[in-house]
């Protein structure tokens, strides 16, 4: 069960992973050492399951998103398993997910512009048969993080 300082705690982590022990336990009137305690059980927990550095994607290159949405015939393990394995290994597919719905599959593809994503899709083809790819290209965003909300962790 998480109190309210644990809730706080997982906040300030999800806002900024880099800050210190020691100005976290004052933001959540701690002493440093139960601090470092409590993020230590929530980890053991899971309830933090990893610290991540979010990187700008203008300066890394990246700043096109574009949204593919898949439709497949296939829906065997094995497809499954190599649907998986392809994706995994192109880096600039940073997120996928299986849909309910009219489509299969929708892919978040970050790029250097929106005529690389042609080399992406030829990379995915020719690894897995698939049956239609739509792509939207983002034309801004506007609400982005990886932060969740702690209020219905029990």
């Amino acid at each position: 069960m998480l109190d309210e300082r644990d809730r706080k705690i997982l906040e300030f982590l999800q806002a900024d992973a880099g800050i210190s022990v020691t100005e976290l336990a004052d933001r959540v009137a701690l002493s440093v050492s139960a601090c470092s305690r409590r993020i230590q059980r929530l980890e053991e927990s899971g309830h933090i399951a990893r610290r991540i550095v979010v990187l700008d994607r203008e300066k890394m290159g990246v700043p096109t998103t574009v949204y593919a949405l898949i439709k497949t015939a296939h829906h065997a393990d094995e497809w499954i398993e190599a649907f998986r394995k392809a994706i995994g290994d192109v880096p600039e597919i940073v997120e996928a997910h299986r849909l309910t719905g009219n489509h299969d599959y929708i892919l978040k593809i970050v790029l250097p512009r929106v005529e690389h994503y042609d080399v992406i899709y030829k990379q995915l083809v020719r690894r897995v048969e698939l049956f239609d790819v739509s792509a939207s290209i983002s034309m801004e965003e506007l609400k982005s993080g990886a932060s969740i909300p702690v209020s219905y962790a029990p």
